[in-house]
């Protein structure tokens, strides 16, 4: 039974650039025990994917339900209102069916878009320089470059940037987002008195740059035991030069060369970096959860954690994201609905433009006309036998790849008249690392041809830009 027989609540638990190497996932490497058994209580995903791997264009991309075009999600500073104005987001969806709605941290890439979506929009630092007792003329923390060590911020108030990583000694509660958390506990409590649904979210920064968390999640890891990716040094062989990215948003931080690679001293610090990020993360979402049942709302609430692409961690010279590959594109995605017995992992290839339709029949929302193109995935939710879809769409730039089960195809389109200009595919069920380009191997020549034919019929509309 539903608690007060109303509607299910639902948190959004939205990590910003991680990776699926979470032991729920079988990485041993990275410490998430809280994620691990929120993915153990519910559905894993263990073959879910972006559309976009950008942030911004991501969240657009999801929130609206909404594939990439050649002209609509191009970049991180997507503006929802502007590509897509008449477009019912999901957000929307759950405030025009009576939910209150409030955005916590970073949902959209900006403050202010689509803010009538929500009841409440709240970042840290954004509206108050209160937060930390902060002075006006002391607020200079941006929304994500959050550092707490003296040199860095002297360093980052002079010069508008600062290191890629920071080790500071200081409790969860003091960079971003424990602030973000100690809101969303906050907002838990209220939302459990007014006794009404609500849609909650929890818009991480970490583990985004810079790599900035507290000591004690820094010394969970000895750094001797961290290593590099078997593929640090080299491009994937064949693959077109336009594929392989210079990595500039890392790049615009002070301790990272403007050109070439890094040391491999420097690679295992930033690498120690993103995990202690994630382990940080993970036990501020241990503490959401905890909040949530203490109140008892976890008998009511779906809970989803996703993030809005993956990263690249050295894998073929490249850091970040904004690549076609698979580091940048596979995310994690878990659902738990308290109201199904339904656990374990599923196999099933999804997309994030799956999270709207789902998100709506599992709360029994009706959906819009004519705008969703995912597909909901309640039914791999019942049953781990169902395969999941043939194929999905993903866009970078001018690259658009089309994923299968088996294969990760990517044509480079020239905007101007359409025409290929390279291509590549990697065949996953050998080689998920993609360490080598078969796109030219004669033994591929019919894959090739039936994937191509695919994504110039079934995605015409995405490639033509309409």
């Amino acid at each position: 039974m539903k608690e007060n027989n109303q509607k299910p609540n639902v948190l959004l638990l939205h990590m910003d650039d991680l990776r699926p190497e979470l032991g729920s996932f079988g990485v041993q490497q990275i410490q998430s025990p809280n994620i691990d058994a929120l993915a153990k209580k519910g559905v894993n995903f263990t073959n879910a994917y972006c559309n976009v791997p950008v942030c911004g264009a991501s969240r657009a991309s999801m929130l609206t339900g909404m594939l990439p075009t050649k002209k609509r999600f191009l970049n991180y500073d997507t503006f929802v209102e502007k590509e897509t104005p008449s477009a019912i987001t999901l957000p929307q969806l759950f405030k025009n069916n009576g939910y209150t709605t409030i955005s916590n941290g970073k949902i959209y890439h900006h403050l202010d878009d689509r803010e009538n979506d929500w009841n409440e929009v709240w970042r840290p630092y954004a509206f108050d320089a209160n937060d930390k007792g902060l002075a006006p003329t002391d607020y200079w923390q941006s929304l994500w470059k959050d550092y707490q060590n003296e040199a860095n911020i002297k360093e980052y108030k002079a010069t508008n940037t600062g290191p890629a990583y920071e080790k500071a000694n200081v409790n969860d509660s003091v960079y971003i987002d424990g602030l973000l958390t100690e809101k969303v506990i906050r907002d838990l409590k209220k939302l459990k008195k007014a006794n009404k649904p609500f849609f909650l979210t929890a818009g991480f920064i970490s583990p985004h740059l810079p790599f900035n968390a507290p000591k004690k999640y820094w010394d969970v890891y000895d750094r001797n035991t961290l290593k590099q990716p078997a593929n640090y040094n080299y491009i994937p062989k064949n693959a077109p030069k336009m594929s392989i990215s210079n990595w500039p948003e890392m790049r615009a931080y002070s301790n990272i060369p403007k050109e070439g690679q890094v040391s491999d001293s420097l690679a295992i610090n930033l690498i120690h970096g993103y995990y202690a990020t994630v382990s940080y993360t993970d036990a501020l979402i241990g503490k959401i959860l905890m909040e949530l049942k203490n109140q008892s709302l976890d008998k009511n609430t779906i809970v989803i954690l996703v993030s809005d692409h993956g990263y690249n961690l050295q894998e073929h010279t490249q850091w970040a994201k904004f690549t076609n590959y698979n580091t940048s594109t596979q995310v994690p995605l878990i659902i738990y609905n308290p109201f199904s017995n339904n656990t374990g992992e599923r196999n099933a290839l999804v997309e994030l433009v799956d999270v709207y339709p789902t998100l709506a029949e599992l709360c029994n929302l009706q959906l819009p006309e004519n705008q969703l193109d995912g597909k909901s995935l309640v039914s791999v939710l019942k049953d781990d036998k169902i395969k999941g879809k043939d194929h999905i769409f993903i866009k970078k730039g001018n690259g658009f790849t089309l994923k299968t089960p088996h294969f990760s195809y990517t044509e480079f389109i020239k905007p101007e008249d359409n025409s290929t200009i390279t291509s590549m595919l990697y065949d996953h069920k050998i080689d998920k690392a993609e360490n080598i380009n078969v796109v030219n191997f004669p033994e591929y020549k019919e894959v090739v041809a039936d994937l191509k034919q695919i994504l110039h019929t079934s995605y015409k509309k995405n490639i033509d830009g309409e």
